[in-house]
């Protein structure tokens, strides 16, 4: 029985992913010149689109890079590429890059954007397994750039810095690699925001000055975590106080959020998922499909968005 094959979105048409292509001048291919989000639909309700598409936009503006439809109507591509695929479960990845230009770095010689939705099914970065045991990660050689350079509050379609450090972790034989900014405090993993709980009632993730993506799942998560009592703060973080920590999760958009038990070989707490990291899993599996904590692809009116 052949699979199915998943339709593509790409600037207004839908194409067999088998199709869909972009011209080897795009500056996306050449320079990594464009911009992305990756988001995530649960049982037909995308989760934060609203804040994914929004952030999109900030990014584009960042780097001077237009985009030549309105934040609805990308919404409206987003919803319908769902609807064309018949999909109730996908990641999907919205890209919008500089477009077709000439071999070389001036972006003044494209003139016209390329944007592209795919959405497929597809499982958690690590695994359900992964959530239910944690994983091993570890501090990597690679720093995260430096803010006034190639930040990263820009999702940027250049990855470079992460796959690097992707690479490193892959060499050490851990899951994943946490990354330290140029002062040696505590970023984030190629993919992934890193927080961590002391006591029993502080929550502590890195902030924006660090390096970071500032996440959606992180943003979402630190507002869970005060919902439910705790006290949530954004400050740096040492290599020493992460791996004295007593618990250690990372969130994101395909992890959403996965305990860790070892950094480096250290045991984080008793070396298994913690009791605050169960329930903020817990939590953060009823608020993902909720209606209210995205965009209902059923209930959305596409005629409206116009």
């Amino acid at each position: 029985m052949l699979s199915k094959e998943y339709s593509v979105y790409v600037n207004g048409k839908f194409c067999p992913k088998s199709e869909a292509k972009v011209s080897v001048y795009d500056h996306g291919l050449l320079y990594g010149d464009g911009v992305f989000e990756g988001i995530r639909e649960y049982e037909g309700v995308v989760f934060q689109l609203a804040e994914h598409v929004c952030r999109l936009y900030r990014s584009a503006k960042a780097i001077k890079l237009g985009i030549p439809i309105s934040m609805d109507e990308m919404t409206k591509a987003v919803v319908e590429t769902l609807r064309v695929n018949k999909l109730r479960d996908a990641y999907l990845r919205l890209i919008v890059t500089r477009g077709v230009g000439d071999m070389g770095v001036d972006p003044k010689k494209c003139t016209n954007s390329t944007i592209i939705v795919i959405a497929e099914p597809i499982e958690a970065t690590y695994g359900k397994e992964s959530r239910e045991k944690g994983i091993r990660v570890g501090f990597v050689s690679t720093r995260r750039d430096v803010v006034d350079s190639t930040t990263h509050e820009v999702k940027s379609l250049n990855y470079l810095n992460s796959i690097l450090a992707k690479i490193d972790a892959n060499e050490a034989g851990w899951d994943d690699g946490i990354m330290l900014d140029h002062r040696g405090y505590v970023s984030e993993t190629p993919t992934s925001n890193v927080f961590m709980i002391l006591g029993v009632d502080i929550i502590v993730t890195p902030p924006v000055t660090a390096g970071i993506l500032d996440g959606i799942t992180r943003r979402r998560v630190m507002k869970l975590g005060r919902d439910l009592g705790f006290s949530v703060l954004e400050k740096d973080i040492t290599p020493f106080e992460l791996m004295n920590a007593d618990e250690v999760f990372l969130t994101g958009t395909k992890a959403e959020l996965v305990p860790v038990v070892s950094i480096s070989g250290r045991v984080i707490g008793e070396g298994k998922v913690g009791t605050i990291t169960r329930r903020l899993l817990d939590e953060f599996g009823k608020i993902r499909k909720d209606p209210s904590e995205g965009t209902s692809v059923d209930s959305y009116k596409t005629e409206k968005k116009r």
